[in-house]
Protein backbone atom coordinates (compact mmCIF):
# COMPACT_ATOMS: atom_id res chain seq x y z
CA UNK A 1 0.00 0.00 0.00
CA UNK A 2 2.82 2.33 0.94
CA UNK A 3 4.54 1.59 -2.35
CA UNK A 4 1.40 2.26 -4.31
CA UNK A 5 0.88 5.48 -2.42
CA UNK A 6 4.45 6.56 -3.17
CA UNK A 7 3.96 5.84 -6.85
CA UNK A 8 0.77 7.81 -6.82
CA UNK A 9 2.48 10.83 -5.27
CA UNK A 10 5.29 10.66 -7.80
CA UNK A 11 2.91 10.40 -10.71
CA UNK A 12 0.88 13.29 -9.36
CA UNK A 13 3.99 15.43 -9.02
CA UNK A 14 5.07 14.65 -12.56
CA UNK A 15 1.61 15.50 -13.87
CA UNK A 16 1.70 18.77 -11.93
CA UNK A 17 5.08 19.72 -13.40
CA UNK A 18 3.92 18.90 -16.90
CA UNK A 19 0.84 21.05 -16.40
CA UNK A 20 2.98 23.93 -15.17
CA UNK A 21 5.23 23.71 -18.21
CA UNK A 22 2.24 23.72 -20.55
CA UNK A 23 0.70 26.69 -18.77
CA UNK A 24 3.99 28.63 -18.92
CA UNK A 25 4.43 27.84 -22.59
CA UNK A 26 0.90 28.99 -23.35
CA UNK A 27 1.41 32.19 -21.37
CA UNK A 28 4.66 33.03 -23.20
CA UNK A 29 3.02 32.50 -26.55
CA UNK A 30 0.18 34.83 -25.63
CA UNK A 31 2.65 37.45 -24.39
CA UNK A 32 4.68 37.29 -27.59
CA UNK A 33 1.55 37.60 -29.67
CA UNK A 34 0.49 40.63 -27.62
CA UNK A 35 -2.67 38.97 -26.36
CA UNK A 36 -1.48 39.02 -22.76
CA UNK A 37 0.43 41.68 -20.88
CA UNK A 38 3.79 40.88 -19.24
CA UNK A 39 5.00 42.17 -15.90
CA UNK A 40 8.12 44.28 -16.51
CA UNK A 41 10.82 45.40 -14.06
CA UNK A 42 13.40 47.54 -15.88
CA UNK A 43 15.57 47.99 -12.81
CA UNK A 44 15.84 44.25 -12.34
CA UNK A 45 16.58 43.72 -16.04
CA UNK A 46 19.50 46.16 -15.72
CA UNK A 47 20.79 44.16 -12.75
CA UNK A 48 20.63 40.99 -14.86
CA UNK A 49 22.61 42.65 -17.65
CA UNK A 50 25.26 43.74 -15.16
CA UNK A 51 25.35 40.22 -13.74
CA UNK A 52 25.97 38.68 -17.18
CA UNK A 53 28.71 41.21 -17.94
CA UNK A 54 30.36 40.56 -14.58
CA UNK A 55 30.26 36.82 -15.18
CA UNK A 56 31.86 37.21 -18.63
CA UNK A 57 34.64 39.43 -17.31
CA UNK A 58 35.34 37.13 -14.37
CA UNK A 59 35.49 34.07 -16.62
CA UNK A 60 37.98 35.79 -18.92
CA UNK A 61 40.11 36.89 -15.98
CA UNK A 62 40.17 33.34 -14.66
CA UNK A 63 41.24 32.01 -18.05
CA UNK A 64 44.01 34.59 -18.46
CA UNK A 65 45.23 33.97 -14.91
CA UNK A 66 45.52 30.25 -15.63
CA UNK A 67 47.49 31.07 -18.79
CA UNK A 68 49.80 33.30 -16.74
CA UNK A 69 50.38 30.51 -14.24
CA UNK A 70 51.14 28.08 -17.06
CA UNK A 71 53.70 30.57 -18.40
CA UNK A 72 55.31 30.89 -14.97
CA UNK A 73 55.58 27.11 -14.78
CA UNK A 74 57.12 26.96 -18.24
CA UNK A 75 59.65 29.64 -17.30
CA UNK A 76 60.45 27.67 -14.16
CA UNK A 77 61.22 24.58 -16.24
CA UNK A 78 63.33 26.58 -18.70
CA UNK A 79 65.29 28.24 -15.88
CA UNK A 80 65.83 24.88 -14.21
CA UNK A 81 67.24 23.34 -17.40
CA UNK A 82 69.49 26.35 -17.94
CA UNK A 83 70.93 26.02 -14.45
CA UNK A 84 71.39 22.28 -14.95
CA UNK A 85 73.38 23.07 -18.09
CA UNK A 86 75.58 25.47 -16.11
CA UNK A 87 76.19 22.80 -13.47
CA UNK A 88 77.24 20.32 -16.15
CA UNK A 89 79.74 22.64 -17.84
CA UNK A 90 81.10 23.96 -14.53
CA UNK A 91 84.17 21.78 -14.04
CA UNK A 92 84.87 20.37 -10.53
CA UNK A 93 88.24 22.12 -10.14
CA UNK A 94 86.85 25.55 -10.92
CA UNK A 95 86.40 27.83 -7.89
CA UNK A 96 82.84 28.72 -6.92
CA UNK A 97 81.29 25.44 -8.06
CA UNK A 98 79.51 24.85 -4.72
CA UNK A 99 78.23 28.42 -4.65
CA UNK A 100 76.91 28.09 -8.21
CA UNK A 101 75.09 24.86 -7.32
CA UNK A 102 73.56 26.48 -4.24
CA UNK A 103 72.37 29.43 -6.31
CA UNK A 104 70.74 27.00 -8.74
CA UNK A 105 68.89 25.28 -5.88
CA UNK A 106 67.66 28.59 -4.48
CA UNK A 107 66.58 29.62 -7.97
CA UNK A 108 64.46 26.48 -8.26
CA UNK A 109 62.89 27.02 -4.81
CA UNK A 110 62.12 30.65 -5.61
CA UNK A 111 60.21 29.69 -8.77
CA UNK A 112 58.24 27.02 -6.90
CA UNK A 113 57.34 29.43 -4.10
CA UNK A 114 56.25 32.12 -6.57
CA UNK A 115 54.00 29.71 -8.46
CA UNK A 116 52.39 28.34 -5.28
CA UNK A 117 51.67 31.78 -3.88
CA UNK A 118 50.05 32.82 -7.15
CA UNK A 119 47.79 29.78 -6.89
CA UNK A 120 46.87 30.45 -3.26
CA UNK A 121 46.43 34.21 -3.36
CA UNK A 122 45.09 34.73 -6.87
CA UNK A 123 43.76 31.62 -8.57
CA UNK A 124 41.91 30.13 -5.57
CA UNK A 125 40.43 33.54 -4.76
CA UNK A 126 39.34 33.82 -8.38
CA UNK A 127 37.68 30.40 -8.22
CA UNK A 128 35.84 31.34 -5.03
CA UNK A 129 34.65 34.58 -6.58
CA UNK A 130 33.25 32.83 -9.65
CA UNK A 131 31.79 30.01 -7.55
CA UNK A 132 28.83 32.16 -6.49
CA UNK A 133 27.68 32.92 -10.02
CA UNK A 134 26.11 29.55 -10.97
CA UNK A 135 23.70 29.60 -8.00
CA UNK A 136 22.63 33.19 -8.65
CA UNK A 137 22.23 32.45 -12.35
CA UNK A 138 19.96 29.50 -11.51
CA UNK A 139 17.88 31.68 -9.16
CA UNK A 140 17.49 34.34 -11.85
CA UNK A 141 16.16 31.70 -14.24
CA UNK A 142 13.78 30.38 -11.56
CA UNK A 143 12.54 33.89 -10.83
CA UNK A 144 11.71 34.24 -14.54
CA UNK A 145 9.62 31.06 -14.42
CA UNK A 146 7.79 32.19 -11.29
CA UNK A 147 7.07 35.52 -12.94
CA UNK A 148 5.40 33.65 -15.83
CA UNK A 149 3.38 31.63 -13.29
CA UNK A 150 2.31 34.84 -11.57
CA UNK A 151 1.25 36.45 -14.87
CA UNK A 152 -0.61 33.28 -15.87
CA UNK A 153 -2.48 33.13 -12.54
CA UNK A 154 -3.30 36.82 -12.78
CA UNK A 155 -4.68 36.48 -16.28
CA UNK A 156 -6.74 33.41 -15.28
CA UNK A 157 -8.24 35.23 -12.30
CA UNK A 158 -9.06 38.29 -14.44
CA UNK A 159 -10.70 36.18 -17.15
CA UNK A 160 -12.98 34.49 -14.55
CA UNK A 161 -14.03 37.83 -13.11
CA UNK A 162 -14.91 39.26 -16.52
CA UNK A 163 -16.83 36.18 -17.66
CA UNK A 164 -20.58 36.50 -18.33
CA UNK A 165 -21.37 33.60 -16.04
CA UNK A 166 -19.35 33.94 -12.88
CA UNK A 167 -18.44 30.84 -10.95
CA UNK A 168 -17.65 32.02 -7.44
CA UNK A 169 -15.95 28.75 -6.50
CA UNK A 170 -13.57 28.95 -9.49
CA UNK A 171 -12.95 32.63 -8.83
CA UNK A 172 -12.06 31.92 -5.22
CA UNK A 173 -9.69 29.11 -6.20
CA UNK A 174 -8.08 31.25 -8.90
CA UNK A 175 -7.62 34.08 -6.39
CA UNK A 176 -5.95 31.66 -3.97
CA UNK A 177 -3.55 30.46 -6.70
CA UNK A 178 -2.78 34.05 -7.68
CA UNK A 179 -1.92 35.03 -4.12
CA UNK A 180 0.31 31.96 -3.77
CA UNK A 181 2.13 32.61 -7.08
CA UNK A 182 2.59 36.28 -6.21
CA UNK A 183 4.09 35.41 -2.83
CA UNK A 184 6.62 32.93 -4.27
CA UNK A 185 7.66 35.38 -6.97
CA UNK A 186 8.03 38.35 -4.65
CA UNK A 187 10.16 36.40 -2.18
CA UNK A 188 12.64 35.45 -4.89
CA UNK A 189 12.45 38.87 -6.50
CA UNK A 190 13.23 40.74 -3.27
CA UNK A 191 16.26 38.55 -2.52
CA UNK A 192 17.73 39.01 -6.00
CA UNK A 193 16.99 42.74 -5.99
CA UNK A 194 19.30 42.97 -2.97
CA UNK A 195 22.02 40.51 -4.02
CA UNK A 196 22.61 41.54 -7.62
CA UNK A 197 23.56 45.20 -6.98
CA UNK A 198 25.77 44.10 -4.07
CA UNK A 199 27.51 41.51 -6.25
CA UNK A 200 28.01 44.07 -9.02
CA UNK A 201 29.65 46.55 -6.65
CA UNK A 202 31.92 43.87 -5.14
CA UNK A 203 33.79 43.43 -8.41
CA UNK A 204 35.87 46.59 -7.83
CA UNK A 205 37.32 45.38 -4.55
CA UNK A 206 37.91 41.92 -5.97
CA UNK A 207 39.83 43.22 -8.99
CA UNK A 208 41.92 45.51 -6.77
CA UNK A 209 42.85 42.74 -4.34
CA UNK A 210 43.61 40.24 -7.09
CA UNK A 211 45.90 42.47 -9.12
CA UNK A 212 47.57 43.88 -6.01
CA UNK A 213 48.39 40.34 -4.90
CA UNK A 214 49.80 39.44 -8.31
CA UNK A 215 51.84 42.66 -8.54
CA UNK A 216 53.21 42.26 -5.00
CA UNK A 217 54.18 38.62 -5.52
CA UNK A 218 55.85 39.42 -8.83
CA UNK A 219 57.75 42.35 -7.31
CA UNK A 220 59.11 40.24 -4.43
CA UNK A 221 59.97 37.43 -6.83
CA UNK A 222 62.03 39.71 -9.07
CA UNK A 223 63.82 41.23 -6.07
CA UNK A 224 64.89 37.82 -4.79
CA UNK A 225 65.75 36.65 -8.29
CA UNK A 226 67.86 39.77 -8.81
CA UNK A 227 69.87 38.90 -5.69
CA UNK A 228 70.49 35.37 -6.93
CA UNK A 229 71.55 36.67 -10.34
CA UNK A 230 73.96 39.11 -8.72
CA UNK A 231 75.44 36.32 -6.62
CA UNK A 232 75.89 34.15 -9.70
CA UNK A 233 77.52 37.06 -11.53
CA UNK A 234 79.98 37.50 -8.62
CA UNK A 235 80.89 33.82 -8.78
CA UNK A 236 81.55 34.00 -12.51
CA UNK A 237 83.59 37.20 -12.17
CA UNK A 238 85.72 35.49 -9.54
CA UNK A 239 86.19 32.51 -11.85
CA UNK A 240 87.26 34.82 -14.67
CA UNK A 241 89.83 36.58 -12.49
CA UNK A 242 91.38 33.36 -11.16
CA UNK A 243 91.52 31.73 -14.56
CA UNK A 244 92.16 34.75 -16.73
CA UNK A 245 94.72 32.97 -18.87
CA UNK A 246 92.22 30.23 -19.71
CA UNK A 247 89.29 32.52 -20.43
CA UNK A 248 87.98 32.61 -23.99
CA UNK A 249 85.78 35.66 -24.17
CA UNK A 250 83.52 35.84 -27.22
CA UNK A 251 83.99 39.32 -28.64
CA UNK A 252 83.59 40.89 -32.06
CA UNK A 253 87.01 40.74 -33.72
CA UNK A 254 88.28 43.38 -36.15
CA UNK A 255 88.06 42.29 -39.78
CA UNK A 256 91.84 42.17 -40.07
CA UNK A 257 92.11 39.58 -37.31
CA UNK A 258 89.16 37.65 -38.62
CA UNK A 259 90.81 37.53 -42.04
CA UNK A 260 94.08 36.40 -40.45
CA UNK A 261 92.40 33.61 -38.51
CA UNK A 262 90.46 32.45 -41.57
CA UNK A 263 93.66 32.45 -43.64
CA UNK A 264 95.46 30.39 -40.97
CA UNK A 265 92.55 27.99 -40.89
CA UNK A 266 92.66 27.65 -44.67
CA UNK A 267 96.40 27.11 -44.61
CA UNK A 268 95.89 24.34 -42.10
CA UNK A 269 92.94 22.57 -43.72
CA UNK A 270 93.35 23.06 -47.48
CA UNK A 271 95.79 21.39 -49.89
CA UNK A 272 97.92 22.88 -52.64
CA UNK A 273 97.88 21.88 -56.30
CA UNK A 274 100.81 20.21 -57.99
CA UNK A 275 103.31 22.24 -59.94
CA UNK A 276 101.83 23.80 -63.05
CA UNK A 277 102.16 21.45 -65.97
CA UNK A 278 101.32 18.37 -63.92
CA UNK A 279 97.64 17.71 -64.73
CA UNK A 280 96.84 15.22 -61.92
CA UNK A 281 96.80 16.57 -58.32
CA UNK A 282 98.85 14.50 -55.91
CA UNK A 283 97.45 13.45 -52.49
CA UNK A 284 98.61 15.36 -49.39
CA UNK A 285 101.68 13.87 -47.70
CA UNK A 286 99.98 13.48 -44.33
CA UNK A 287 96.88 11.79 -45.81
CA UNK A 288 94.53 14.07 -43.84
CA UNK A 289 91.01 14.48 -45.27
CA UNK A 290 89.91 17.78 -46.75
CA UNK A 291 88.05 20.16 -44.48
CA UNK A 292 84.30 20.26 -44.86
CA UNK A 293 83.39 23.46 -46.74
CA UNK A 294 80.95 25.97 -45.31
CA UNK A 295 77.89 26.73 -47.45
CA UNK A 296 78.27 30.06 -49.22
CA UNK A 297 75.22 31.61 -50.86
CA UNK A 298 77.00 33.44 -53.67
CA UNK A 299 79.59 30.81 -54.56
CA UNK A 300 77.74 27.55 -53.74
CA UNK A 301 80.50 25.14 -52.64
CA UNK A 302 80.04 21.52 -53.60
CA UNK A 303 79.78 18.88 -50.86
CA UNK A 304 82.93 16.92 -50.11
CA UNK A 305 81.21 13.69 -51.14
CA UNK A 306 81.14 14.90 -54.76
CA UNK A 307 84.91 14.59 -55.02
CA UNK A 308 86.47 11.56 -56.67
CA UNK A 309 87.08 8.81 -54.04
CA UNK A 310 90.71 8.62 -53.13
CA UNK A 311 91.59 11.97 -54.68
CA UNK A 312 92.78 14.66 -52.25
CA UNK A 313 92.73 18.41 -52.72
CA UNK A 314 96.07 20.14 -53.41
CA UNK A 315 97.88 21.80 -50.57
CA UNK A 316 97.32 25.42 -49.63
CA UNK A 317 99.53 28.09 -51.20
CA UNK A 318 101.32 28.72 -47.92
CA UNK A 319 102.52 25.09 -47.81
CA UNK A 320 103.76 25.23 -51.40
CA UNK A 321 105.53 28.55 -51.45
CA UNK A 322 107.35 30.62 -48.86
CA UNK A 323 107.53 34.38 -48.75
CA UNK A 324 105.50 36.77 -50.92
CA UNK A 325 103.55 35.50 -53.94
CA UNK A 326 105.72 34.79 -56.95
CA UNK A 327 104.75 37.13 -59.81
CA UNK A 328 103.90 35.54 -63.14
CA UNK A 329 106.79 35.20 -65.58
CA UNK A 330 107.29 38.15 -67.97
CA UNK A 331 105.63 38.01 -71.34
CA UNK A 332 107.76 37.58 -74.45
CA UNK A 333 107.83 40.62 -76.66
CA UNK A 334 105.79 39.84 -79.76
CA UNK A 335 107.67 39.82 -83.00
CA UNK A 336 107.09 42.33 -85.72
CA UNK A 337 105.39 39.71 -87.84
CA UNK A 338 101.88 39.66 -86.46
CA UNK A 339 99.51 37.07 -87.82
CA UNK A 340 96.12 38.04 -89.19
CA UNK A 341 94.30 36.21 -86.35
CA UNK A 342 96.29 38.16 -83.73
CA UNK A 343 95.37 41.48 -85.33
CA UNK A 344 91.65 40.54 -85.26
CA UNK A 345 91.82 39.50 -81.60
CA UNK A 346 92.91 43.00 -80.68
CA UNK A 347 89.48 44.26 -81.71
CA UNK A 348 87.65 41.80 -79.47
CA UNK A 349 85.57 43.38 -76.67
CA UNK A 350 87.35 41.35 -74.00
CA UNK A 351 90.82 42.52 -75.01
CA UNK A 352 92.51 44.47 -72.21
CA UNK A 353 96.18 45.39 -72.48
CA UNK A 354 98.29 44.57 -69.44
CA UNK A 355 100.15 47.62 -68.24
CA UNK A 356 102.81 45.56 -66.50
CA UNK A 357 103.88 43.83 -69.73
CA UNK A 358 106.65 45.49 -71.67
CA UNK A 359 105.20 46.42 -75.06
CA UNK A 360 107.18 47.01 -78.19
CA UNK A 361 107.55 50.47 -79.57
CA UNK A 362 104.94 51.66 -81.98
CA UNK A 363 107.50 51.84 -84.74
CA UNK A 364 108.17 48.07 -84.50
CA UNK A 365 104.49 47.04 -85.03
CA UNK A 366 102.27 47.19 -88.08
CA UNK A 367 100.15 50.29 -88.36
CA UNK A 368 96.88 48.52 -87.61
CA UNK A 369 98.29 47.05 -84.39
CA UNK A 370 99.60 50.43 -83.24
CA UNK A 371 96.23 52.04 -83.90
CA UNK A 372 94.29 49.41 -82.02
CA UNK A 373 96.61 49.42 -79.00
CA UNK A 374 96.59 53.20 -78.67
CA UNK A 375 92.81 53.31 -79.05
CA UNK A 376 92.22 51.04 -76.05
CA UNK A 377 92.65 53.38 -73.11
CA UNK A 378 91.07 53.26 -69.63
CA UNK A 379 88.72 50.41 -70.51
CA UNK A 380 87.17 52.06 -73.60
CA UNK A 381 87.39 51.21 -77.26
CA UNK A 382 87.45 54.09 -79.71
CA UNK A 383 86.98 54.00 -83.50
CA UNK A 384 86.22 50.83 -85.38
CA UNK A 385 82.59 49.82 -85.52
CA UNK A 386 81.62 52.08 -82.59
CA UNK A 387 82.53 53.19 -79.06
CA UNK A 388 81.56 51.33 -75.81
CA UNK A 389 82.51 50.77 -72.15
CA UNK A 390 84.20 47.50 -71.23
CA UNK A 391 81.92 45.93 -68.62
CA UNK A 392 84.53 44.99 -66.00
CA UNK A 393 84.56 45.33 -62.19
CA UNK A 394 86.17 48.41 -60.64
CA UNK A 395 89.93 48.07 -60.21
CA UNK A 396 90.17 45.12 -62.63
CA UNK A 397 93.78 44.04 -63.03
CA UNK A 398 93.90 40.82 -65.07
CA UNK A 399 92.22 37.49 -65.72
CA UNK A 400 93.15 34.03 -64.50
CA UNK A 401 91.76 30.58 -65.30
CA UNK A 402 91.37 27.81 -62.74
CA UNK A 403 93.54 24.79 -63.54
CA UNK A 404 92.17 22.65 -60.71
CA UNK A 405 88.94 22.42 -58.70
CA UNK A 406 89.07 24.29 -55.40
CA UNK A 407 86.59 23.70 -52.55
CA UNK A 408 86.01 26.80 -50.41
CA UNK A 409 86.79 26.36 -46.69
CA UNK A 410 85.53 29.73 -45.48
CA UNK A 411 82.64 32.07 -46.26
CA UNK A 412 84.84 34.67 -47.99
CA UNK A 413 86.42 32.24 -50.47
CA UNK A 414 85.53 31.47 -54.07
CA UNK A 415 84.44 27.99 -55.10
CA UNK A 416 86.34 27.13 -58.27
CA UNK A 417 86.06 24.49 -60.94
CA UNK A 418 88.74 23.79 -63.51
CA UNK A 419 88.17 26.13 -66.42
CA UNK A 420 86.49 28.95 -64.45
CA UNK A 421 87.68 32.43 -65.47
CA UNK A 422 88.27 34.86 -62.58
CA UNK A 423 88.57 38.65 -62.86
CA UNK A 424 91.30 39.69 -60.42
CA UNK A 425 90.74 42.91 -58.43
CA UNK A 426 92.78 44.51 -55.62
CA UNK A 427 92.03 44.01 -51.91
CA UNK A 428 90.14 46.89 -50.32
CA UNK A 429 92.67 46.78 -47.48
CA UNK A 430 96.11 45.66 -48.71
CA UNK A 431 96.99 44.50 -45.19
CA UNK A 432 94.31 41.79 -45.45
CA UNK A 433 96.05 40.07 -48.39
CA UNK A 434 97.76 36.86 -47.32
CA UNK A 435 100.65 35.20 -49.03
CA UNK A 436 99.59 33.23 -52.08
CA UNK A 437 95.98 34.52 -52.18
CA UNK A 438 94.24 36.79 -54.68
CA UNK A 439 90.94 38.68 -54.61
CA UNK A 440 88.57 38.33 -57.53
CA UNK A 441 85.12 37.61 -58.90
CA UNK A 442 84.17 34.79 -61.25
CA UNK A 443 83.47 36.17 -64.71
CA UNK A 444 80.17 34.27 -64.91
CA UNK A 445 78.96 35.71 -61.59
CA UNK A 446 79.97 39.25 -62.60
CA UNK A 447 78.22 39.05 -65.97
CA UNK A 448 75.05 37.74 -64.31
CA UNK A 449 74.75 39.88 -61.15
CA UNK A 450 77.08 42.89 -61.48
CA UNK A 451 77.19 42.98 -57.64
CA UNK A 452 80.79 43.03 -56.51
CA UNK A 453 80.04 42.93 -52.77
CA UNK A 454 78.07 39.68 -53.07
CA UNK A 455 80.22 37.89 -55.67
CA UNK A 456 83.83 38.64 -54.84
CA UNK A 457 86.06 36.41 -52.76
CA UNK A 458 89.62 35.19 -52.26
CA UNK A 459 91.21 32.15 -53.90
CA UNK A 460 94.64 30.46 -54.01
CA UNK A 461 96.76 31.92 -56.75
CA UNK A 462 98.58 28.67 -57.58
CA UNK A 463 95.29 26.93 -58.43
CA UNK A 464 95.04 29.25 -61.42
CA UNK A 465 96.98 30.38 -64.46
CA UNK A 466 97.05 33.88 -65.83
CA UNK A 467 95.39 34.27 -69.21
CA UNK A 468 95.28 37.06 -71.81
Amino acid sequence: MAEMGSKGVTAGKIASNVQKKLTRAQEKVLQKLGKADETKDEQFEQCVQNFNKQLTEGTRLQKDLRTYLASVKAMHEASKKLNECLQEVYEPDWPGRDEANKIAENNDLLWMDYHQKLVDQALLTMDTYLGQFPDIKSRIAKRGRKLVDYDSARHHYESLQTAKKKDEAKIAKAEEELIKAQKVFEEMNVDLQEELPSLWNSRVGFYVNTFQSIAGLEENFHKEMSKLNQNLNDVLVSLEKQHGSNTFTVKAQPRKKTKLFSRLRRKKNSDSPPAKGNKSPSPPPDGSPAATPEIRVNHEPEPASAATPGAALPKSPSQLRKGPPVPPPPKHTPSKEVKHEQILSLFDDTFVPEISVTTPSQSSLPAVVVETFSATVNGTVEGGSGAGRLDLPPGFMFKVQAQHDYTATDTDELQLKAGDVVLVIPFQNPEEQDEGWLMGVKESDWNQHKELEKCRGVFPENFTERVQ
